[in-house]
């Protein structure tokens, strides 16, 4: 221990290792003697390493701050003090740098060297506390503790771990190149499928529009058979709804002709109050003269305009046959029903045909809308996400069920038994994927899932889940921007 709390190490010296691997003595002259100097001189820092003196608790970036030649100046600039008040157990400084070595300034700093292990700042206040806080225990030189050096077994493990997490980097590398190339060789394939789709599409459109000219075609005479067919249905209900009105007709004229002569009398009438027009329960000579029913009127052939005293005198009179046909059901002959079940047919067929080449059309077309949106998918730098594409990962809470499908949506379910005015218990909280949302320098480290289902009196939901891609998993941290229920924030390993 020198002026001012110096160390003065000792110097090192060389080992027998590196001593056995300086030339043997012996006189020397030419080319041999200036490559053994010169190999004599490379080898001199090997042999002996050189301590820089310093203070106790300096480091040796700030050693030249401490030149026991010259006052010493607070690193702050504060003040100018005699070199020998430096780690004098006094604090002159008000940033505590005079006092490195000791605890006299509270906010004064410790510099651990922790040879085989990495050097470390500790608060002056530690120094001697009877707390080993450096590895090589420097900073309790005076507290009448032993600590034990720790620093090679911790610089052991330190080494190790370094040494598997550069296993585990060099890995991932290998794993990543391994991604990119697979994404790189099933772009190609999906560029390669995209375009066969394209391609095909212009033929299965041109066939979708040559099916549809054909079945417009055999729907022409199908649509004349149909009309035709409505038009025989129709004719056939207009005779079936004469012919039953000819019939009620026939009975009214009947139940009218009291004595069955075939001529309906003024007297048989007025035997009929129901035909009474003025409601005064009297059937008049006047009222006897009109038809009795409007549905007769249409029936019977006409009301002959005889004298007062006449009958009327129906088209219908004892023995005397109907004029008007009976209506049979109309029926098509064999070759026409042939013809017409043929029409049809074909115009089904062509209908079919037609109906088949424009689904596959449009599933064309969807498969052609995938691979362009899967291929534009910004996966990563180099397309390392891809094998991520759609892969769905789930999170179960005490409450919520979370489920991410990757570049796809996020939802939030409410357990079975769970409920509340902000969820109800079968509404299911969806977000679809966004974009990127990491920082400028990670932009690939998080993802943003937006445009979600609208919050109860609040804006709709939305997740950015943090990906923090390792060996062969892959961990996911949730974060509900904006949630309907209280806030979520955990973390799981898949």
């Amino acid at each position: 221990m020198g002026s001012g709390g110096f160390e003065i190490p000792p110097l090192r010296r060389a080992s027998a290792s590196a001593r056995s691997r300086l030339p043997p003595p012996g006189p020397a002259s030419g080319p041999r003697a200036s490559s053994e100097m010169l190999l004599l001189v490379l080898l001199l820092p090997a042999c002996w390493a050189v301590e820089v003196r310093r203070p106790r608790g300096v480091s040796l970036t700030n050693h030249h701050f401490y030149d026991e030649s010259k006052p010493f100046t607070c690193l702050d600039g504060s003040i100018t003090i005699p070199f020998d008040q430096v780690n004098d157990d006094y604090c002159d400084c008000k940033d505590g740098s005079d006092e490195p070595g000791t605890a006299a300034c509270p906010n004064g700093s410790f510099h651990c060297t922790n040879t085989g292990y990495k050097p470390l700042y500790i608060s002056s206040r530690w120094v001697n506390d009877g707390v080993c806080d450096c590895c090589d225990g420097t900073d309790e030189y005076n507290s009448g503790i032993v600590c034990e050096n720790t620093c090679r077994e911790k610089g052991r493990k330190e080494r190790e771990t370094l040494q598997q997490m550069a296993e585990v980097t060099r890995e991932g590398f290998r794993l990543k190149k391994i991604l990119i190339e697979d994404w790189k060789k099933a772009r190609e394939e999906k560029q390669q499928k995209l375009t066969e789709l394209q391609t095909g599409k212009k033929s299965l459109e041109d066939q979708v529009e040559m099916l549809r000219t054909v079945k417009e075609e055999a729907e022409k005479p199908e649509k004349e058979a149909k009309d035709q067919h409505q038009k025989l249905w129709e004719e056939q209900q207009a005779a079936s709804k004469a012919q039953r009105e000819q019939e009620l007709a026939a009975s009214a004229f009947q139940e009218l002709d009291d004595n069955m002569d075939g001529v309906v009398s003024v007297a048989e009438l007025q035997t009929h109050p129901e035909l009474d027009t003025d409601g005064d329960g009297v059937l008049s000579e006047g009222e006897a003269q009109v038809p009795p029913c409007p549905l007769a009127w249409d029936s019977w052939r006409g009301w002959p305009h005889a004298p007062k005293n006449q009958a009327w005198r129906g088209h219908l009179g004892p023995g005397e046959a109907s004029t008007t046909p009976a209506s049979p059901r109309a029926s098509l002959p064999p070759h026409r029903v042939l013809l017409t079940c043929a029409t049809l047919m074909a115009a089904q067929e062509a209908r079919n045909k037609f109906e088949e080449a424009e689904r596959s059309l449009r599933d064309m077309e969807e498969a052609i809308r995938n691979l362009e949106q899967e291929i534009s998918f910004d996966f990563g730098p180099s397309g390392e996400f891809a094998y991520l594409y759609k892969q769905c990962y789930e999170l179960t809470t005490n409450e919520y069920v979370y489920r991410l499908c990757l570049f796809k949506h996020v939802s939030q379910q409410l357990k079975l038994g769970g409920g509340s005015l902000t969820q109800p218990r079968h509404l299911t909280l969806r977000s679809t994927w966004g974009s990127w949302a990491g920082s400028e320098h990670d932009r690939f480290s998080s993802m943003k899932y937006e445009q979600g289902t609208g919050c109860w009196q609040g804006p709709n939901c939305s997740t950015t889940p943090t990906m923090m891609p390792k060996v062969n998993e892959v961990s996911c941290v949730w974060m509900q921007d904006a949630v309907c229920t209280p806030v979520f924030t955990g973390g799981t390993d898949h």
